[in-house]
């Protein structure tokens, strides 16, 4: 588990195929920050841009560690398939402050920006969410961006099949400390909705009813 609290940034640096094919993954080497990696084992789950990983590699001297990400996490994710820098977040530990919100690392869906501008002295940026995501997002509500926790001050529900638009206050603070600084309009981003949200839909959902029970 995570809370979304970014505690480095990191940066891919090699990325090595794992097979010769398009279901093959790869095997992503990522620059970490000095020190950063000292109580990190090999197996132990470490969150890139929010999607949990596991540590298969450790080169303490070099700050560096590796991970093996499968073509289905590939395909489900942003930012993982080419070197540049990444948010990271080491597992939560049962004493660590819950400082962001429950965090699973599972993306749920890849969004994109867009508005980003700033207001006041922060910024708001905007995110299109994909349409089956839009029932778990709710005025201050909480939502992972590229593992960030962040809380959602407006969302709009737009027509059709378009999806719906969130809008969310981005302080300095949060900007220079995480990949969010880079984000421009069009960039892709992990979404991750809330834990409690995906449970409440689905002790609220028709299948669950009595009526719809098998015998």
């Amino acid at each position: 588990m995570f809370t979304g609290i970014i505690t480095g940034m990191g940066r891919i640096v090699a990325i090595h195929s794992l097979g010769s094919s398009s279901n093959h993954g790869k095997r992503l080497t990522i620059e970490a920050p000095a020190g950063y990696l000292d109580d990190v084992g090999l197996g132990d789950s470490i969150a890139l841009n929010g999607a949990c990983m596991t540590a298969t590699g450790l080169d303490l001297p070099n700050h560096r560690f590796s991970i093996d990400i499968s073509a289905e996490s590939l395909a489900k994710t942003s930012g993982l398939a080419e070197t540049g820098v990444v948010n990271l977040e080491k597992a939560l530990r049962a004493h660590d402050r819950l400082g962001g919100h429950i965090v699973s690392g599972h993306v749920d869906g890849i969004g994109h920006v867009s508005h980003i501008a700033e207001v006041g002295e922060s910024w708001e940026l905007r995110i299109m969410a994909p349409r089956d995501l839009g029932k778990y997002l709710a005025y201050k509500g909480s939502i992972t961006v590229n593992g960030v926790s962040l809380t959602v001050n407006r969302v709009t529900d737009l027509p059709g099949m378009t999806g719906s638009e969130i809008s969310i206050n981005v302080i300095p603070h949060t900007l220079q400390n995480t990949s969010l600084g880079q984000l421009v309009t069009g960039s892709q981003v992990n979404l991750e909705i809330d834990l409690i949200a995906r449970y409440v839909e689905r002790m609220l959902s028709d299948t669950l009813k009595p009526e719809n029970k098998k015998p």
